[in-house]
């Protein structure tokens, strides 16, 4: 058995899709709702379900218990080759509001969507779908040959949609059983639905309150106008110098640690399907607004930001209120990417702030967190293989793409397992993830889980 090719292990995928389905089926049926303590006890069911199809494919499976909802770890380690840790979580978004939900979000169903066939359900896509497509190319392998090609540990979490508080703790008190030589992480999205893609850069973030107090008190703008300092002028200011004409951060020191993209990368994107004016277009805005010197794509997934997220000052009630306040204040963000010391960007933007506050005026601040970015090498051997075998399974090259946003757990490997993570999603944008009528591609959950079994494969070579 354990000399049966690659092709027997994918035709064997083939053979089983219906019997594939109805499994994702039994774990999308179980309300695992991780923000509502009322579904505790369905998270605890949807974790013992997974453990024991763990257990059924040899893996040492176990539920294990946390402050919160519990954890899934497995074993079915190597002793030569590489070894990997596949993470997913079993959590699902709750349904709010039902009225909208064309079925019932726990009786999973086939549907169809502009001729594709589509699996409806609460969780199809974020993330049963995603972690169901690795347990069963894992199924594959064991029917096939009997074992797995490489050493596999897998991670299920229950509080990924809660902010993962337990997450952290866990991590810290399993370092040593969960140490791979690389994560495997699939929550992501493909770059289109005809080219898989793998989330090499993830950028971090610095977040920041400001305060601005000037009078003692609100003051009538009739008796104290020019006279006394306007907080919101002093805020607005400040708020404008953050940005240069041409569009980039103007806070002194804010780019010195930042790379450039790799050649190779920034070639592909140029060749990618990506219109700057259909993405601007899709949310009725036409004009870039960040460095001029960019491309939107550059813009959004490679460089670093800054954004005003909310402004507070005055009387902001019905009608008029002619007061010059005491103070004003704004929330404001910036998105980090790849060597950024957050703790530098935080010291070199309160500088910038205090540097225009008038003599007279003060200012306080608040952090609101601040996580560094995340990248892997773009040409490590792991990506590589990965990246072929991804293009030999959708006929398409595999896109290395970056994501604006956020992924914890990605830091929280680097930091505290000494992992870097390869994230291998196969969603589509439109999978209505977190809102009603959540929907996953079969067919990306078909080619999903044939894409594993080929980057299994490529990884043990």
């Amino acid at each position: 058995m354990t000399d049966a090719p690659l092709d027997a292990v994918l035709s064997h995928v083939d053979a089983q899709l219906d019997a594939s389905v109805e499994r994702l089926f039994e774990l999308l049926r179980i309300a695992s709702i991780s923000t509502d303590p009322a579904y505790a006890g369905q998270c605890r069911e949807a974790a013992e379900w997974l453990t024991d199809e763990l257990k059924g494919l040899g893996f040492d499976a176990s539920v294990r218990q946390t402050t919160g909802h519990p954890m899934v770890v497995g074993h079915a380690r190597a002793a030569t080759g590489p070894n990997v840790l596949f993470y997913g979580h079993y959590d699902v978004q709750p349904v709010d509001p039902i009225e909208l939900w064309a079925n019932d979000p726990f009786t999973p169903k086939l549907g169809e969507e502009n001729g594709r066939k589509m699996i409806l359900a609460r969780g199809a896509s974020d993330d049963k779908g995603q972690l169901m497509t690795f347990v069963e190319a894992c199924r594959a392998y064991v029917a096939v040959r009997g074992n797995l090609p490489v050493g596999v540990t897998v991670l299920f979490e229950g509080e990924e949609e809660a902010g993962s508080p337990s997450l952290k703790p866990f991590l810290e008190s399993t370092a040593e059983e969960l140490k791979a030589d690389v994560a495997l992480v699939c929550d992501t999205d493909m770059w289109d639905e005809k080219i898989p893609s793998i989330v090499t850069m993830l950028r971090g973030m610095v977040a920041e309150e400001i305060e601005i107090t000037a009078a003692s008190r609100d003051l009538h703008s009739g008796m104290y106008g020019n006279a006394a300092r306007n907080p919101i002028q002093v805020l607005a200011n400040i708020v404008a110098s953050l940005r240069n004409p041409d569009g980039s951060v103007a806070v002194p020191g804010f780019y010195d640690d930042v790379e450039e993209l790799a050649p190779h990368v920034k070639e592909q994107w140029q060749r990618l399907p990506f219109d700057d004016g259909t993405y601007l277009g899709d949310v009725g805005l036409a004009i870039p607004a960040g460095e001029q010197s960019r491309s939107v794509l550059e813009q959004i997934a490679a460089r670093p930001s800054c954004e005003i997220n909310g402004i507070i000052g005055g009387y902001v009630g019905e009608g008029f209120k002619t007061v010059i306040p005491a103070k004003a204040s704004a929330k404001i963000s910036f998105r980090l990417v790849a060597n950024q010391d957050p703790a530098k960007i935080r010291e070199a933007f309160r500088a910038h702030v205090k540097s225009l506050v008038p003599a007279d005026c003060s200012v306080t601040f608040k952090p609101h967190g601040g996580a560094p970015a995340v990248a892997v090498p773009a040409d490590g051997p792991f990506l590589t293989k990965a990246l072929g075998a991804l293009t030999d399974e959708w006929g398409e090259e595999a896109a290395i793409a970056g994501s604006g946003g956020s992924i914890p757990i990605v830091g929280d490997f680097k930091r505290l397992l000494g992992m870097d993570s390869l994230l291998i999603g196969f969603a589509q944008t439109d999978d209505r993830i977190h809102s009603p009528n959540e929907k996953y591609n079969l067919e990306s959950y078909h080619r999903g889980i044939r894409s594993w079994v080929r980057i299994l494969d490529a990884l043990a070579r």
